[in-house]
């Protein structure tokens, strides 16, 4: 994760409706930057307009990229993420992003099996339109609900042609596309998935008998910031004397932002160590990956982390 002073101001330069749920943004480059490179697979991290932090894949290969372009989907149980990147995020707004960073890189390979689910396909796109640019072997398979809820279809039909076999299962279990013709001998090529966990689920299952490294995955499944069974609690701001009320369903960070209360985040999903703030009392329930063992007595990650019983004072 990017130091949360590497960020850069980007301005939306134009956004367009891909399926009723999907909104394609191009974010140019403010105040004279240069935007760094990146590779086909790569995403940023964008401080939407309500201030949370959100990684979006980036959609077209990245060499001396004039414009980052990226597609959010509005989720139905959005945090204020994806909602305020699409009734916020209009023409003009300044948006703050962190550079790219890339978990789900393209290897090299003889051949490639592409796999998308969803809003999965942004990664898969990057990847394909690099490959085509390379002249290298590729197939495509995109798994979705129906046609119009198929981002990029069209786009894609034209540029791919036959490498492209797109699937719709129209919500229908018994029509869920059959993987296993593509996995029951292992073949020297390189997969690369990217959807929801269903859909993971199943290429793992399927090339279980493959060999290490030769099927990769981009999880797209959001982090489970809270649980069915979290309950409220107050948070003591011990530098500011106030008292925040943090809801079931809310983290302290977003409880806090709520409140008008500004504090530094960047992955907001526990991995990054930018929210680690000192806790000066209470039982904090660790959800985060980054805190060493002995540092959990006297710090917490506001994103991700809760009070396990009673309150918590923390040095805000």
């Amino acid at each position: 994760m990017n130091d949360v002073n590497d960020m850069m101001a980007v301005t939306v330069a134009g956004r367009r409706a891909l399926t009723p749920s999907i909104t394609e943004f191009t974010l140019e480059p403010a105040d004279g930057i240069t935007l760094p490179d990146y590779g086909p697979g790569a995403h940023i991290s964008v401080q939407t307009p309500s201030d949370a932090m959100r990684r979006y894949s980036l959609v077209e290969p990245g060499h001396s990229p004039e414009r980052y372009v990226i597609a959010v989907k509005r989720e139905p149980e959005s945090r204020g993420g994806s909602r305020s990147m699409h009734d916020d995020a209009t023409i003009g707004t300044r948006l703050l992003v962190e550079p790219p960073e890339n978990e789900f890189p393209l290897g090299k390979s003889d051949r490639y099996l592409l796999i998308a689910g969803g809003i999965g396909v942004t990664p898969i796109l990057a990847m394909a339109r690099e490959l085509a640019r390379g002249d290298k072997p590729f197939e495509i398979i995109y798994c979705t609900r129906n046609a119009g809820e198929t981002a990029y279809l069209d786009e894609m039909t034209e540029a791919f042609g036959d490498r492209l076999l797109v699937h719709h299962d129209e919500g229908d279990p018994d029509r869920i596309y059959d993987f296993w013709d593509h996995f029951e001998e292992p073949r020297n090529m390189h997969v690369y998935c990217c959807g929801p966990k269903p859909l993971m689920e199943e290429i793992k299952a399927v090339s279980g008998h493959w060999p290490e490294g030769r099927v990769n995955f981009e999880d797209f499944k959001p982090v489970e910031i809270v649980r069915p069974d979290d309950v409220a609690f107050d948070v003591e701001l011990a530098r500011s004397g106030r008292t925040v009320h943090v809801p079931a369903d809310r983290s302290i960070l977003e409880a806090v932002r709520d409140n008008g209360i500004a504090t530094s985040s960047s992955c907001e999903s526990g991995t990054c160590g930018t929210c680690k703030t000192k806790l000066i009392a209470g039982d904090a329930d660790h959800r985060d990956m980054v805190l060493m063992e002995e540092e959990k007595a006297d710090h917490i990650m506001l994103c991700i982390s809760r009070a396990r019983s009673g309150n918590l004072v923390i040095d805000l």
